[in-house]
């Protein structure tokens, strides 16, 4: 399901009706962004470069949307949450700028249309909530959407870079992998301990 949404928010920054229709019915078609079924992915190698890349691109992308998360959010502990975690994505997208060193890739990103869908859902979904409570449970769900994409983003980049003999670069990433995990924890165990309950107090009175 997030997959096709994704597709769809893709296919919905395409000109006309056709082109729309022709990326939705074939959205592996090469296009001039290099994707997952591009013909320029040959190896393991390949697909473990390009994917650090993506990732590359959304926890640069996660780095911009956080302050305005920060500057929605009521509850003080998911504000501090949000303010940490930015601190943790700094850290982030440093550590895959060594990974680009030590694996000697070049360093750039590559557009990842699934982040770019699941952001610009929470923007639209935020923009539309004037409660409050309500809204601080609508960005836990979108900062958890976004955390679920790195991990299992971060879980496959370790196991390539294993398998590609490189022990050093999965260890630097798992150090980001654990992060994840225990951010999207503590926002599970934040939203349970009181933020959906007092979302739907509103509701019941």
């Amino acid at each position: 399901m997030l997959f096709r949404a994704a597709l769809q928010c893709f296919a919905a920054k395409l000109g006309t009706a056709s082109e729309r229709a022709g990326y939705l019915a074939n959205p592996f078609k090469e296009s001039g962004a290099m994707g997952w079924f591009s013909s320029d992915i040959q190896s393991l190698d390949d697909l473990f470069v390009h994917t650090l890349q993506d990732i590359y691109y959304a926890e640069n992308k996660i780095l911009k949307s956080l302050p305005t998360m920060i500057d929605k959010a009521s509850d003080p502990k998911l504000k501090e949450g949000f303010r940490m975690h930015l601190r943790e994505t700094e850290t982030h997208v440093a550590r895959i700028e060594e990974v680009f060193r030590m694996h000697n890739a070049t360093k750039k990103a590559v557009n990842c249309p699934a982040i770019d869908g699941i952001i610009e859902e929470a923007e639209e979904i935020a923009g539309d909530i004037s409660d409050k409570k309500v809204l601080d449970a609508a960005l836990i769900a979108a900062a958890q959407a976004v955390e679920h994409y790195e991990i299992t983003r971060y879980g496959s980049l370790i196991a390539w870079a294993k398998q590609l003999g490189r022990p050093d670069c999965a260890s630097v990433l798992q150090k980001t992998l654990d992060e994840e995990k225990a951010t999207d924890a503590k926002l599970t165990q934040l939203a349970e301990s009181g933020v959906n309950r007092e979302a739907g107090a509103g509701a019941r009175t």
